[in-house]
């Protein structure tokens, strides 16, 4: 009977776990899509809400942290369980900077306000964005299905998020010479359009996490990528 007990409340532990990436995932998918609808729309209460939000997301990441710790030592978890805890260590960590990511585009709201930003280069890091928000959605998917192959399929596909970022990159740049007044605005632009290609990388780490949860390994080969912008001057923050 205490046996039964015991083995019933480490899975509740674990499940625990399960839950809470789930709802981080969640929150972090909203804050990064309203982030880039504030950026758009020029929707400053909504950047305000994304930047509070934040808040929320840290305090998860802190107890995911803090359950798997101890749940560690309390159960002394071998082989699978162990990759499970640790997995959502980390996880937890790459969804917290997902957040951090969406917080920091929403901090650049007002600060392009008014500037007159072309609706092109708006709707350029819409567009990055979506491929971003997708890649996350999937990721997360498989976070529930456990699919291995599934996660290898997704780490494959960041250069696609790259390839978009380069082109917006460039596009950026390009406005920038041409007339100096955009290069504040264009700047700040080109800030949002790091972060949400960012974004893509910890989707991908999650990605890798997965499948190391899964199989126990590590994925083989170089991450595929496709991000020339450092030939250029890469934008960092």
């Amino acid at each position: 009977m205490v046996s039964t007990h015991i083995l019933s409340a480490y899975d509740d532990e674990l499940k625990f776990l399960s839950r809470r990436i789930s709802e981080m995932g969640g929150l972090a998918e909203q804050m990064v899509s309203d982030a880039v609808r504030a950026l758009v729309n020029s929707d400053a209460a909504l950047a305000q809400k994304v930047i509070s939000d934040d808040v929320i997301l840290d305090a998860a990441e802190r107890e995911v942290g803090d359950k798997a710790i101890i749940t560690i030592a309390r159960r002394q978890p071998v082989a699978a369980d162990l990759r499970e805890i640790i997995g959502s260590i980390r996880i937890a960590s790459d969804l917290e900077r997902v957040g951090d990511l969406g917080k920091n585009t929403a901090k650049r709201v007002i600060a392009v306000q008014g500037s007159g930003v072309p609706r092109k280069l708006a709707r350029g890091i819409e567009h990055l964005s979506e491929l971003a928000l997708v890649q996350l959605k999937e990721v997360l998917d498989v976070y529930t299905n456990r699919s291995a192959e599934k996660a290898n399929a997704i780490r494959e596909r960041d250069e696609e998020i790259d390839a978009m970022y380069t082109s917006l990159f460039r596009e950026l740049l390009t406005y920038m010479m041409e007339d100096p007044r955009n290069i504040t605005s264009c700047t700040h632009l080109l800030f949002c359009a790091k972060n949400i290609e960012r974004i893509g990388d910890h989707a991908t780490n999650i990605a890798e996490t997965i499948y190391y949860m899964t199989t126990g390994a590590q994925p083989e080969g170089e991450r595929p990528k496709d991000d020339t912008s450092n030939t250029v001057g890469a934008v960092t923050e």
